[in-house]
């Protein structure tokens, strides 16, 4: 999911939705009061914010049909039959408009025409396999005036249409302003308790942070006093000629472009204006978890638990006392970066390393031996060090294009890709009340600013000069005053803040979890219940959250089925509602419960579920009215729906019918049916993402389901997708082994509730494209109402104005969210880019991985506004435009071969991996679904576990050593050589792992090693070895416990439970084996070297 801008919403077509999300207040009633949340305490939300939205009816509607009485099911106590409405209490209502909050009004202009026309030739297939060849150039032709462009316009500049760097005065009536930038001091500071363990896949460093600043320039004031425009922008539409199709992820055509939006103006409005502090939540009474995801918050380093001193022996006097003038702080070569930075663009050896010429068709092993590693910025090795993580925070291009004609010229897209709740073990974790920030663009402080003096800093977004608080003057790591440049807001790039009261609109929400099951016939033959329910069970003390935690359980087939699970009761009491065109909520304060005062009756529930329909022989699927009705209970407070679901909706709201056309030829070269058959569940998801409600899809199903259709209610809602194709308890065990080990992670990791998050960037430069699971809510501020460790987003930008002035930029996230103990919590990283002024310095900055990543973002919008085979096309040209304008820009002497600069060296076969991925292959070896689910792990995937899905490694594992082994939480993990993806590294004398991202594949040669087979898989030889594998069993010997190492070392570095298969020839999984060989040829692809000289045709001509 992508959004290009603020003035669309419905996707490809049609009219306008009219339920875009909105601002949830919450009315008192006696059924909020009885879940523990009183909404009618100070500091609540204020009422909700006007949209062109039609007003939804009361969640209690008043029915008059009379109760039917069933027969009693085994583990409940009584059973109700509601097939009509019933006379119980609203759940709540929306009020009337109230309360707005000023933003500066935000106008459309016209999109700059694409720079490029004409068609680009297709890759054409092998020429074998005539059944396998893409269309001719001219395949469209019959589509109108549908005409194919050669790339994606990310070389056009997009024109501004709003200011993504704004300043607001406005504040909220009834609250003094605030004449600085800063709140007042206070006694807290700097307090973290000790949390969980460290993890594996953390990069951050042990111990506390460097207490030095190094030297930073003034960036020098800009021409202009005031900071200009550089807001999102419209991008052009996706085709030439094709008119802009709208998406959802913005706000309606034709709505008041000037919205008011609380939070966006408590993230990025005005000066934050309210002082007053609530309530601070009850202590967290879960269980220390000992286990290593992210389901507690990081903890900050032991020096930084200081307090804010006062006066006294052995401490600096009391700030009265501290001269009034302000003093020149001394930063090292603080002058000299300007023309440092300019220098190291032509003389840093990795530049020059990136810049230099390979010919591609002469270069045999060209990926390297060991994992790659993004490349580094040519900045000051002081700076560098400061700089964020790669892992969090990357672009596509790590030296900034100076102007937007260099950026056409490089014919390379610019864009970032963000990993921004990822699990980390270390992180700063700042208490204090003050907040510094821009007062101009409200960024946040951090290493790249400019201290001018003791008392100013200037921001290195806008260039604005602001004033230091006098509580920021105290350092609490060395305790000294007079020292903010070493503050450890200033020394870390990635870092959180406890936000105080006017960063919330409302208490923190409690922590919400619903479950919602399918208990059809068909979920009931795969059996999953035993399993979800199981885990549920084992897990239910380390669901995130404190003692206000809710829970609870729908579970439908043809009808929707609750469960009363109040305190005082001896067992679950089950309210069953036939009534599926008029869903209502029965009882609704005794169906979301807190978990630790009914937790023997969520027991008892989860231990007698699976059994209880076990006689039913209900074919149909309600789940769109189901869906209606988790969304009616859940709209008071927010939370997270989880859905299990086995097989296509076929009653109700959201009935969906069969698309996959079973009969398509295996060499078809268009792909139908990828876009949603209705709208009902891009509706729907708006509407749970205006209420801080997040959908999260568990589909197991062997059948059609139209993920397609079903997909939209987790990407709009910021949530994710699981998928698991032939699900069975018997005949699929490793689905099984992989569905509990998901689903314990999904449960425990750290979540983060009602989440915004903003990006910004050096004035100059601007966003116009977002990709990943989200709403926007306003032109740059995106709707998380749940955000977790395991998701990934990109962005699209531009130049928007010269950078002539500016020998570096900056990147800066902020991600604002409730954690599950009840903390409003802030955290931000921000990143640091030189800028260059000629076009080799582009292309030896380039990032080969991360302009993969982008590109397979933007395919995937591709595929859906236009078509597969277009999206195949633009993947192919965005390769050959930049290696034709390096060949025409840089290259000074014209030599033969396939000339690429060696940070491109690996584009082309990234580029060649994607094609032939499931998301992009041509022909039906992967079904509707299948291709659905890997657009979906696209988009929603952060870069590093993307390019595993893209790019599989392939290891030698048959002669695993000690040596150049990792050290790994005192284990020693080998790490064997990365191959090349082609059969012609195999041996038949040797065993060979795939790692394929979301599966492992061990193929084992006929004359392998005797040694392997009994040391390692525990049979005698190649014979008696079973034909698959699922496990490798744990021997007494050195060398099942390096096999076992390395793989159970490659399953913790990912969030997901990648299954394990160890194959002979004879196994079918032997084909998905050699199919990721994506250097070799197959029936529809070209090989790499066949790829190369299509490439070397055309960037030659």
């Amino acid at each position: 999911m992508s959004s290009t801008g603020y003035n669309s919403q419905n996707g490809g077509s049609g009219p306008p939705y009219s339920n875009g999300p909105v601002q949830g207040s919450l009315m008192y009633s006696p059924a909020l009061a009885s879940q523990g949340y009183n909404s009618v305490l100070p500091g609540s939300y204020p009422p909700q914010i006007p949209a062109k939205a039609t007003q939804h009816p009361g969640h209690g509607q008043q029915n008059s049909s009379v109760p039917q009485t069933v027969p009693q099911l085994d583990g409940l106590q009584t059973v109700h039959r509601l097939s009509g409405p019933q006379n119980f209490p609203q759940l709540s209502n929306y009020p009337v408009s109230g309360q707005t909050f000023n933003r500066p009004p935000m106008g459309h202009t016209q999109v700059a025409s694409s720079q490029h026309t004409g068609a680009r030739p297709r890759m054409p297939s092998p020429p074998q396999n005539t059944a396998g060849e893409p269309a001719p150039a001219d395949s469209n032709a019959s589509q109108g005036n549908v005409h194919l462009q050669s790339n994606w316009q990310y070389f056009s500049k997009p024109q501004p249409f709003a200011n993504h760097i704004y300043s607001s005065a406005g504040s909220i009536s009834g609250q003094p302003s605030l004449q600085s930038n800063a709140n007042q001091p206070t006694t807290r500071q700097y307090v973290t308790p000790f949390g969980g363990p460290p993890l594996q896949n953390s990069f951050m460093s042990q111990g506390p942070p460097p207490i030095s600043q190094p030297g930073w320039p003034s960036l020098g004031d800009p021409a202009t006093s005031s900071p200009s425009k550089t807001g999102s922008t419209a991008p052009p539409p996706p085709l030439q000629s094709a008119p802009p199709k709208h998406d959802a992820n913005s706000a309606p055509p034709g709505s008041d472009s000037s919205l008011h939006n609380s939070y966006d103006t408590i993230e990025g409005g005005g000066y934050m204006v309210s002082m007053v502090h609530p309530a601070q939540p009850p202590p967290s009474q879960n269980p220390q978890i000992t286990r290593n995801v992210g389901s507690t918050d990081p903890t900050l380093p032991l020096g930084y638990q200081n307090v804010f001193p006062t006066s006294g022996p052995g401490l600096p006097p009391a700030p009265q006392q501290y001269p009034s003038q302000p003093q020149q702080i001394t930063q090292p070569s603080i002058n000299n970066l300007a023309s440092s930075v300019g220098g190291l663009s032509l003389h840093h050896s990795q530049q020059l390393d990136g810049l230099r010429a390979l010919n591609l068709l002469q270069e045999r092993n060209i990926l390297p031996p060991t994992p790659l590693k993004a490349p580094t910025p040519c900045l000051l090795e002081d700076i560098q060090k400061l700089n964020c993580n790669p892992e969090l925070f990357r672009c596509t291009l790590t030296n900034i294009p100076q102007t937007q004609v260099l950026l056409n010229k490089a014919k390379l897209p610019l864009g970032l890709l963000l990993h921004p709740f990822k699990d980390l073990s270390q992180l700063p974790v700042v208490t204090s009340s003050t907040i510094v920030r821009c007062r101009s663009c409200r960024t946040y402080i951090n290493p790249f600013v400019s201290f001018l003096d003791q008392r100013r800093w200037k921001c290195n977004l806008c260039y604005r000069v602001n004033d230091v608080p006098e509580e920021f003057m105290y350092n609490p790591v060395t305790r000294a005053y007079g020292e903010p440049h070493k503050r450890p807001e200033v020394q870390n790039a990635t870092i959180e803040f406890m936000a105080p009261s006017e960063y919330m609109l409302r208490p923190p929400q409690p922590p919400v979890y619903l479950f919602m099951l399918d208990v059809s016939h068909n979920a009931l033959e795969t059996s999953y219940l035993n399993t979800v329910c199981q885990t549920l069970l084992e897990n239910l003390d380390w669901l995130p959250g404190n003692t206000r935690t809710k829970i609870g359980f729908i579970t439908f087939d043809s009808t929707i089925h609750f469960y009363s699970l109040q305190e005082g009761l001896s067992q679950p009491q089950m309210l069953v509602v036939s009534d599926i065109d008029d869903v209502f909520i029965p009882m609704p304060e005794n169906l979301l419960v807190n978990l630790n005062e009914c937790k023997e009756l969520v027991q008892d529930l989860l231990k007698n579920l699976p059994q209880m329909f076990t006689k039913s022989s209900e074919t149909q699927s309600a789940l769109g009215p189901a869906l209606q009705a988790a969304f009616k209970l859940t709209s008071p407070t927010g939370g997270r729906i989880t859905v299990f679901q086995t097989q296509l909706p076929s009653l109700g709201a959201g009935a969906l019918k069969p698309r996959e056309e079973p009969n398509q030829k295996s060499s078809a070269k268009e792909i139908h049916n990828l876009t949603p058959s209705t709208d009902f569940y891009k509706k729907l998801a708006l509407d749970c993402s205006g209420q801080q409600i997040s959908v999260d899809l568990f589909l197991l199903s062997g059948r059609y389901s139209d993920l397609a259709s079903l997909g939209c209610i987790s990407r709009y809602s910021a949530g994710s997708v699981y998928y698991y194709r032939s699900y069975h308890t018997q005949h699929n065990p490793v689905q099984v082994e992989k569905l509990q080990k998901e689903l314990k992670r999904y449960l425990t990791r750290k979540i983060g509730f009602e989440a915004v998050m903003r990006i910004r960037c050096t004035r100059g430069l601007s966003i116009h494209t977002f990709h990943g699971n989200f709403f926007v809510r306003s032109t740059d501020l995106l709707s998380l109402p749940n955000v977790n460790p395991d998701a990934g987003y990109a962005v699209q930008m531009s130049v928007e104005e010269n950078l002539t002035d500016t020998p570096v930029v900056s990147f800066q996230s902020a991600l604002l969210y409730t954690s599950s103990k009840g903390e409003r919590r802030i955290r931000v990283h921000t990143m640091c880019l030189p800028v260059v002024s000629a076009v080799s310095d582009v292309y030896a900055g380039a990032d080969a991985q991360a302009i993969t990543g982008l590109l397979a973002n933007m395919a995937v919008d591709r595929s859906i506004t236009s078509s597969l085979s277009d999206a195949r096309d633009a993947l192919v040209n965005a390769v050959i435009d930049s290696l034709s304008a390096y060949r025409s820009s840089v290259l000074t002497v014209q030599q033969p071969g396939l000339l690429a600069p060696h940070s491109l060296r690996l584009l082309p076969m990234f580029v060649l991996a994607l094609l032939k991925q499931k998301a992009f292959q041509t022909g039906t070896n992967a079904s509707l679904d299948e291709r659905i689910f890997a657009m979906c792990q696209i988009k929603n995937q952060p870069l590093l576990y993307l390019l595993l899905m893209i790019h599989s490694n392939l290891y030698r594992v048959d002669n695993l050593t000690d040596e150049g082994a990792l050290d790994f939480n005192d284990r020693t993990i080998p790490q064997p050589t990365i191959l090349q993806l082609s059969v012609e590294k195999l041996n038949r004398d040797g065993a060979y792992l795939m790692d394929a991202g979301s599966i492992l594949i061990i193929w084992v040669g006929r004359n392998c090693g005797q040694n392997f087979f009994t040391q390692v898989l525990g049979v005698a030889n190649y014979e008696t070895m079973p034909v698959e594998m699922n496990r490798l069993p744990e021997l007494d010997t050195a060398e099942s416990a390096r096999a076992i190492a390395f793989i159970s070392w490659l399953r913790e570095q990912r969030p997901f439970f990648p299954t394990l298969h160890i194959i002979r020839d004879e196994n079918p999984l032997k084909t998905a084996f050699t199919q990721n060989m994506i250097e070799d040829r197959t029936e529809s692809a070209l090989s790499y070297y066949e790829f190369l000289l299509h490439l070397q045709q055309q960037v030659n001509k």
